[in-house]
């Protein structure tokens, strides 16, 4: 080989080798990996009095490395503020108050799952490691931990009810309420959570305790249909309380729910293509009508066809003013309701405890209205018979519920006797109304129509 082309080559081989080398120097300089790390204070005191609560701790990567950090007792016991967690290269402070991955001591017995918790008092070594492609490098001191606030913002108690939630207004179980027991001063938080992990934060009661305050706490949770807002959907969800105190100690409680038939409740008094939405009409009365809380009376029969007279209603002073009309559960939950069922005839002094039934909170009924009445609807029929009604047994306390399915329309009818007459209120205005006992009177004066009594002799007039 000419000497030429042999000096060529031995300076090509050079000139890659010097590449190289200032190539991995420049990607990987002959610095440690590990260029400083300290804790700004050899002592801390983590009791939120503001005063050393809390050291601060830096550190200087040349590279990309997994970090550690962790104190160690005398008795070797090791806590960790950090465990080999992905950094890159650069500076580093991040203050510590002594708060490390929670641990339990021997013979505690603490409820739940202790998060974050202060390491206890006494003497430490701490170290801060770094590992990089095989490459290790550490450094370490002392810090003192004296004074610390180490009791835990223990949850005693954590009890929920019902465990199965069915937030639809009916007035059977619409409402969860979770009662928390609280041993020490802290952030207190009570929320539903879905497979998702989307978070349903419920709203404390007032109590009388201040938010967070040591001793019990009660949280109330209706789904949100009292706001009129969609329920959340049917399924299972974890319930958590978690409480953290001022030093940063965290302990997380856990249990579970169940929602079901969850949706707004949603029916209406049906508007009719043709004729009145109420069809109202005089009958002739019978005493096999009458009915009491001992005497179950005959029905009365629904009125035929449909009326397109909305004029004034002349009757005798004695007979029955009847009505019919159709609802109609237009939303996608069940609707409950209560008797007196269709059919019944009230006396005009009655009312509907009178026959048996009482308010009952969550239950819908059709109600009828006049202006002589001394209480706003004082005679209500549910929302349909026993035979188009879905019947629900409640195996704990023995009574029956009825229901109004989803996309069910039903009709319903009655009648009042029409015995009091008013003359200054003669003619009088009679209409119905749809009411959700104890929440609201949705539709409140569908059918509007006068009402005339002609008196009959022997009848009372009220002056």
């Amino acid at each position: 080989m000419p000497l030429p082309r042999m000096f060529t080559i031995v300076a090509a081989l050079a000139a890659a080798l010097l590449i190289v080398i200032v190539g991995y120097l420049v990607l990987r300089p002959p610095v440690p990996l590990l260029r400083s790390a300290t804790f700004e204070s050899a002592s801390i005191s983590p009791n939120a009095d503001g005063q050393d609560d809390i050291t601060f701790i830096t550190y200087r990567l040349a590279r990309p490395a997994q970090v550690s950090i962790y104190l160690e007792n005398n008795a070797g016991q090791r806590y960790y503020f950090r465990q080999d967690e992905r950094r890159i290269a650069g500076d580093y402070r991040v203050a510590f108050s002594g708060v490390v991955g929670g641990y339990t001591l021997p013979g505690e017995d603490i409820p739940g799952v202790i998060e974050t918790r202060l390491i206890p008092n006494g003497q430490y070594t701490w170290t801060i490691a770094a590992t990089s492609d095989g490459e290790n490098a550490e450094k370490t001191g002392a810090l003192s931990v004296v004074d610390a606030d180490s009791a835990l913002p223990i949850i005693r108690s954590f009890e929920i009810a019902p465990d199965i939630f069915t937030p639809n207004q009916d007035g059977i179980g619409d409402r969860v309420n979770v009662n928390v027991y609280l041993e020490k001063d802290a952030a207190l938080q009570v929320f539903l959570e879905d497979r998702q992990g989307l978070r349903i934060y419920l709203p404390e009661r007032e109590l009388g305790r201040d938010p967070g305050e040591a001793g019990s706490h009660e949280y109330d949770y209706d789904g949100g249909v009292d706001q009129a807002l969609q329920p959340p959907p049917d399924g299972a969800y974890r319930v958590f309380a978690v409480a953290q105190d001022e030093v940063g100690q965290r302990i997380v409680r856990e249990s579970q729910i169940t929602i079901e038939n969850s949706g707004l409740p949603k029916v209406e008094i049906v508007p009719q293509t043709t004729g009145a939405t109420v069809v109202f009409m005089a009958v002739p009365y019978n005493p096999a009508y009458y009915t009491d809380l001992e005497t179950q009376g005959e029905a009365v029969a629904p009125p035929k066809g449909v009326s397109s007279e909305l004029t004034k209603l002349t009757m005798q002073q004695g007979d029955l003013l009847a009505f019919k009309l159709t609802v109609y559960n237009y939303g996608a939950t069940p609707i409950r309701t209560a008797g007196p069922f269709p059919g019944t005839v009230y006396q005009f002094e009655q009312v509907t405890a009178t026959m048996g039934e009482y308010r009952e909170s969550g239950a819908w009924r059709v109600g009828i209205n006049c202006e002589t009445v001394l209480s706003d609807f004082p005679w209500r029929w549910a929302l349909g018979s026993v035979e188009e009604l879905t019947t629900v047994e409640d195996e704990v306390t023995g009574r029956t519920y009825y229901y109004l399915e989803p996309g069910q329309r039903a009709e319903v009818w009655g009648a009042v006797r029409m015995t009091e007459l008013i003359p200054a209120l003669n003619p009088q205005d009679c209409w119905a109304g749809l009411i959700h006992e104890d929440v609201a009177v949705t539709q409140a004066q569908v059918g509007r129509r006068p009402v005339e009594l002609i008196a009959q002799e022997g009848t009372i007039t009220v002056q």
